[in-house]
């Protein structure tokens, strides 16, 4: 059964030639390249190069040096770039044991699947290797909100967040796939409903080098969480929600200081139109920003228009207040609230609209809000 294996990397030099290694090791007898995808901003693409040239197994190296979509856009590129019909992704620090491989492709060749997951949460699967007690409650918790969230596209799976599985290729839609950060497998696997094996698998501590896992991470786990299941409109509406208590909460406190409302309304206005649009930036529209023009452009174009619809919302907010005698505070939610559909098909059609839709060649691009799921 011939295979590409597939290995995403960022700064991950120590451990390629161990890696290869293993694998030559462990897929004695079968036919397979690897294909490593590389984000690195240090040697690794040297490394990579220098341990091919070594060995008789096919190597094939990707670097990216714009890493669209992180370690999952790196994963759907190896995808598009194999030469197998399966193909088999794992991490590049040996925490995923090259040994598992033939009892993942066992499976397989079954014929009754179109995805074998390596499970750290089946009866003989270990999580050992996650760095803390921390870790391994935060990776428990996010399956099981996953799970929640997706209970019949992940019926049969117990461990979606996995980064080591073996798809077939031809089962998947490739260009559907949106990858916005670490969590590819469950990408695959919410879009469309598959045929799920699942092999168990210890999860080892890293052979060499640091975890990437962090904090924004998460950030972004929850933002493709959202999209996936609710829509890009949800996220937006998560962030909006974010900037409105913001909002809401520096006016409060302004107005607690002494300051008049419209002036309080003014600032808050403004902190909240910039911090919401870093945050549009960085989760919800981040795969439609290459594609998008200049960020200080979109800036622009979003500034400008927060800033009329400010001008706009902020004489009703004295309308209601004077007129209609509402608190301040809650006349500012309602009015937010109102602003918030408009904002949304704004920012979606007019600020991360991929150039080359615009004019007359916009009906043969997929649109912005073409992504969007019913799941």
């Amino acid at each position: 059964m011939d295979v590409s294996v597939i290995v995403p990397t960022f700064n991950e030099g120590p451990n390629v030639r161990e890696l290869l290694r293993r694998l030559d090791a462990a897929l004695t007898g079968t036919a397979f390249e690897v294909v490593f995808v590389d984000d690195s901003t240090d040697s690794t693409p040297d490394i990579i190069r220098e341990a091919a040239a070594k060995t008789d197994t096919p190597v094939r190296l990707i670097h990216r040096d714009h890493p669209t979509g992180g370690l999952g856009g790196a994963v759907v590129e190896g995808i598009q770039a194999s030469t197998s019909e399966w193909c088999l992704v794992m991490d590049g620090d040996l925490q995923h044991p090259p040994e598992v491989i033939p009892d993942m492709l066992a499976r397989a060749q079954r014929g009754d699947t179109d995805v074998v997951v390596a499970s750290r949460y089946t009866a003989g699967g270990t999580s050992d290797g996650l760095a803390n007690a921390v870790r391994t409650g935060v990776s428990r918790a996010s399956t099981l909100l996953t799970k929640a969230m997706f209970p019949r596209k992940l019926h049969g799976c117990s461990d979606p967040m996995t980064g080591f599985f073996l798809v077939n290729r031809t089962a998947i839609d490739v260009d559907s796939l949106r990858p916005r950060g670490f969590k590819i497998l469950l990408e695959i696997l919410a879009r469309k409903q598959m045929r799920v094996a699942e092999v168990p698998f210890d999860f080892a501590e890293r052979y060499a080098g640091e975890s990437k896992a962090s904090f924004t991470q998460g950030i972004r786990f929850l933002t493709q969480l959202t999209m996936l299941r609710f829509g890009r409109m949800s996220a937006f509406a998560l962030v909006g929600g974010v900037g409105a208590l913001a909002n809401l909460g520096i006016m409060w406190a302004l107005i607690g200081f002494g300051m008049e409302y419209i002036w309080a309304s003014i600032f808050a206005s403004i902190v909240t139109i910039i911090g919401n649009f870093l945050l549009l930036e960085y989760l919800v529209f981040a795969d439609m920003r290459q594609d998008s023009g200049l960020m200080r452009h979109r800036f622009l174009k979003s500034f400008t228009f927060n800033g009329i619809e400010a001008i706009i919302r902020i004489p009703v907010l004295w309308v209601l207040v004077e007129r209609t005698h509402i608190p301040s505070v809650l006349a500012a939610a309602l009015t937010l609230i109102a602003a918030f559909v408009v904002r949304f098909l704004f920012h979606a059609l007019v600020v991360y609209a991929p150039r080359k839709q615009r004019g007359a060649k916009a009906e043969e691009s997929q649109t912005p809000l073409a992504d969007e799921l019913a799941l």
